[in-house]
């Protein structure tokens, strides 16, 4: 199946879905024009330049875009609060800037050390596929959620606590890790310390992924008794 076959049929499902219960997918939109809503956008849209200032090799501007992105994230949901602009569409954003960010990070970072010649580096680039799983399992889990009509759960401490370690550690390595420092002629972060840190996010992530589970199976307790 093509990418925009499996898009149009997730759109497809999600509306299905909202219809069943009532709602139109323009009610997603109802004040969507707010500063958070913007935010989130514009981190979207850093995705893919971070990613082809990486690949090109232009480690400062990609270290600088990925610390834009990440204190973005630290205050939509401050000002989304403070303002009263939470809306429907930003709950959305929010999660989907995260989640892209977070992908293509480690994605890069998998492909970067799987590459080098340093065989520990090497065997320690598929620590990254722990971050690559976790967020394709929350993005499948999601669209089955909502194909049952359940609510996809919304970031606890525990989701916020991960993510912020997940930007921290990866801008840390980005800027002074080894093969991708941008500053590493400056200082170079061990490879046992880099490693120590990704592990430490990578439990923090997990934890998070574990997080979601009681809320899931609280949901369909109460669909399974309002089915009876």
């Amino acid at each position: 199946m093509c990418h925009n076959q499996l898009w149009f049929n997730t759109v497809t499902l999600i509306n299905f879905q909202l219809w069943k219960r009532g709602k139109n997918m323009k009610d997603l939109f109802k004040g969507c024009w707010t500063i958070p809503n913007l935010i989130s956008l514009i981190r979207i849209f850093l995705v893919p330049l971070f990613a082809y200032l990486f690949m090109q090799g232009n480690f400062v501007p990609a270290v600088i875009v990925l610390a834009l992105s990440g204190l973005s994230d630290c205050v939509d949901g401050k000002i989304a609060r403070k303002f009263n602009q939470i809306s429907a569409l930003g709950k959305l954003l929010d999660p989907l800037a995260d989640k892209l960010t977070q992908i293509t990070l480690a994605v890069l970072l998998f492909l970067t050390f799987n590459k080098a010649d340093d065989t520990m580096l090497k065997a320690f680039s598929w620590v990254f596929l722990v971050f690559i799983g976790k967020e394709f399992i929350m993005v499948l889990g999601s669209v089955i959620m909502l194909a049952f009509g359940l609510r996809p759960g919304a970031a606890e401490i525990y989701g916020k606590v991960a993510t912020l370690a997940f930007y921290v550690v990866m801008v840390f390595i980005i800027g002074f890790g080894p093969e991708v420092g941008a500053f590493r002629s400056l200082f170079t972060i061990p490879n046992t310390l880099m490693m120590i840190l990704v592990i430490i996010s990578a439990i923090l992530t997990m934890v998070a992924f574990f997080s979601y589970i009681p809320d899931v199976i609280r949901q369909v307790k109460e669909k399974k008794n309002k089915a009876k």
